[in-house]
Formats: C-alpha cells, sequence, structure tokens
C-alpha cells in the first residue's frame, strides 16, 4: 500500500482530498508515477466503471475574438495562422456535428469564439440544436458561447441545451496574469448563471499557463465548489502569434499528475483530457484513460487531434468501451474486421538505397 492508496480508501470511503493532498499528488516522484495512477483509477472504476465518454466540438464561428486571453489562437490580436469565419449555417452545423456522432461521440460541444452571445446569436444557437435533436434525439448537447446575460441560459435550455461550458481557465490568483478584458468573477458568474437554469455545469481549467503548483490545486478546489460536472483539463498548445508562444512548461508525467490531481479533489465528477492531449501527454495517452473518463474525438477549435480511429483504437486498447456503445461494437477488431495491424513490410534501410527509419 503507497501514501496514495491510503488517500483512495479516504475518498472511497466518503473523505475529501484537501488541498495539501493535491500538492502531494503533483509532487509524486517518477518511481510514484504508476502507483499513483493506479490508485487514482480505483477512484475512476468506482463511479465510472470502464466506459469513456466520447464528445465532439464543432466550432460554430472561430477567430475574430475581441477578448486578450493570452493563451487563445482566437484572441483580440493575434497571429496565429487558424481559419476564421463567421457563423455557420444550421445545415453545415448538423453536418459537422453528424460525422462526430457516427464516430462514436454522444456529447456535442457547439462552440463559437467571441466574449458573449448576443440574444440573435442564442436564437441562431437554439435553432441548430432543434435541427441537430430532430435527427439525433439521443445527442447531449453542450453550448459553449462566451459570457451569459440575463434570460440566455434558460432559453437556450428550452431550446434542448443540456450542459454549457464556460472554463475558469485557472486559479482566482492567476487569472489577471492571462487575462485583462474580463475577470475572473464574471466567469464563476456564467457558470452559475447556466446551473441555475438547469444547465448541467461545465468547466475546466488549461495547464501549463504558468501556474504554481498551489494555483493548480486553488483551480481544482474551485472547480469542486463551482460545482462543475464535467471537468475539461487542457494542456496549452502555446500557438505562434500569441504571448504564450514557445511556453513549454508540461511534460507527459506532469500532465498525468494533474489529471490525477483532479480526480482526487473530484473523484465523482467527468474528468475529460482535452486540448493538448496528442502534444503533451503522448505515448502516456493511455495511462491517463485509467484517471480520466472522457475525451474529445478528432480535432480541437483551431488544431488538429489525432486521427478519430485512433482515439478509439486507444479506448479499446486500453479495455474501456465507449459510454453508450452496444456491447457487441465495444471490443478490439479482429483480424478479418481489419487490416490496420498487418504488418509492414520494410522497405528501407539494410539491402536498400533508402535511408533506415532511425
Amino acid at each position: 500500500m503507497t501514501r496514495f492508496d491510503d488517500l483512495a480508501d479516504a475518498v472511497l470511503a466518503g473523505g475529501a482530498a484537501g488541498a495539501d493532498d493535491a500538492l502531494d499528488v503533483l509532487r509524486a516522484t517518477d518511481d510514484e508515477l504508476l502507483p499513483l495512477v493506479a490508485a487514482a483509477a480505483r477512484l475512476r472504476r468506482k463511479h465510472f466503471g470502464n466506459t469513456v465518454k466520447v464528445n465532439y466540438l464543432v466550432n460554430l464561428k472561430s477567430g475574430l475574438c475581441p477578448e486578450d486571453c493570452h493563451y487563445c489562437s482566437q484572441r483580440l490580436g493575434s497571429q496565429a495562422d487558424i481559419l476564421k469565419y463567421t457563423w455557420l449555417k444550421a445545415d453545415e452545423a448538423v453536418e459537422q456535428a453528424t460525422a462526430g456522432l457516427r464516430g462514436g461521440a454522444s456529447r456535442i460541444c457547439m462552440v463559437s469564439s467571441g466574449r458573449g452571445p448576443t440574444d440573435r446569436d442564442v436564437e441562431r444557437v437554439a435553432g441548430m440544436v432543434g435541427a441537430l435533436k430532430s435527427e439525433h434525439p439521443d445527442v447531449e448537447v453542450c453550448a459553449c458561447l462566451g459570457l451569459l446575460k440575463d434570460g440566455q441560459a434558460e432559453r437556450l435550455r428550452a431550446a434542448g441545451v443540456d450542459a454549457y461550458n464556460h472554463n475558469i481557465n485557472t486559479a482566482e490568483s492567476h487569472h489577471d496574469d492571462i487575462v485583462t478584458s474580463h475577470t475572473y468573477a464574471d466567469r464563476v458568474d456564467t457558470v452559475n448563471r447556466a446551473k441555475d437554469a438547469g444547465l448541467s455545469p461545465c468547466s475546466g481549467l488549461i495547464a501549463g499557463l504558468g501556474e504554481s503548483d498551489e494555483q493548480l490545486v486553488e483551480a481544482l478546489v474551485a472547480l469542486r465548489d463551482l460545482g462543475s460536472d464535467s471537468i475539461p483539463v487542457n494542456f496549452l498548445m502555446p500557438f505562434d502569434g500569441t504571448p504564450l508562444e514557445g511556453t513549454w512548461e508540461l511534460t507527459p508525467g506532469r500532465c498525468l499528475r494533474i489529471l490525477a490531481a483532479a480526480r482526487f479533489v473530484c473523484p465523482d465528477k467527468e474528468i475529460r483530457i482535452a486540448g493538448g492531449r496528442e502534444m503533451h501527454l503522448r505515448s502516456l495517452q493511455g495511462p491517463a484513460l485509467h484517471v480520466a473518463n472522457s475525451i474529445f474525438l478528432g480535432d480541437y477549435l483551431t488544431s488538429e487531434g489525432q486521427a478519430a480511429e485512433a482515439d478509439l483504437e486507444l479506448i479499446r486498447d486500453n479495455g474501456f468501451v465507449v459510454l453508450g456503445a452496444e456491447a457487441a461494437d465495444a471490443g478490439p477488431d479482429s483480424p478479418e474486421d481489419s487490416d490496420s495491424h498487418d504488418p509492414s513490410k520494410r522497405r528501407r534501410g539494410a539491402g536498400t538505397d533508402l535511408p533506415a527509419n532511425a
């Protein structure tokens, strides 16, 4: 038994992980990393079994945002080389969402850039949600449109939106170092508006913004206190052309510790491995699934993720099934089902005129 097993025992018995416990998790040694994952996995299995929730992002409006969030490729003044376009039409949004549903997603996250929606924007999104749910009645929809004003959360709920995402992104004590065009309180207010309207609150963070261990823990405890039902854990993708260009603070082990800390602090909440997992977790994406229970499928808002087929293979290879998938469809492919695992014949290196794969 390790100290992390003892902590898991305490949490499973109904206790709560404190800030000092979370700091211990973040500061676990490399020798303790696998035992830490195993301990956190006990909490994950208790609440989510062997399922992984698959989410799919549809970027309804990209770029051209008036806010100055230092981490964001869509921010005011960003020189990042990204797609920029105004609102998708309803049929385009439904087409994009349907692609994610075919890939195995059960939740569609409908996102737009900007400070917050106008009432006209809310009506536009309401129409998209109605069109989507008329074709896919069982789909879960999460909207992410920025800061909300009076009545907007209620209108989204009436339109069939199930959840609302608005990340706090970082600790309150670190917030003003990464954005000045809105306050931390503004973000908390929007999460509370969504919750009060009956929408499931979805709020998470971005790691790698220059925050300290203590500030990471501060953010996790704040998310627990805020009552966030699902917590996306993003890892900074330092786009060229943004103020955080060239910021590389994360290692795969660090990311794994952050996810474990989130699991201990919020043991029964959906912990989602979000943007940057391929870039920062790399070969530790598999162990991370034994801590987190949710991922995005395929691409993100302005960056590409790994192939959707690789995401689904990642889930299967680690002994998990997609939440909502039929048992018959959840197992690994047999050789006759797919030739993706056929040996690749060597055609380079020794005995050829081509350079070796080294």
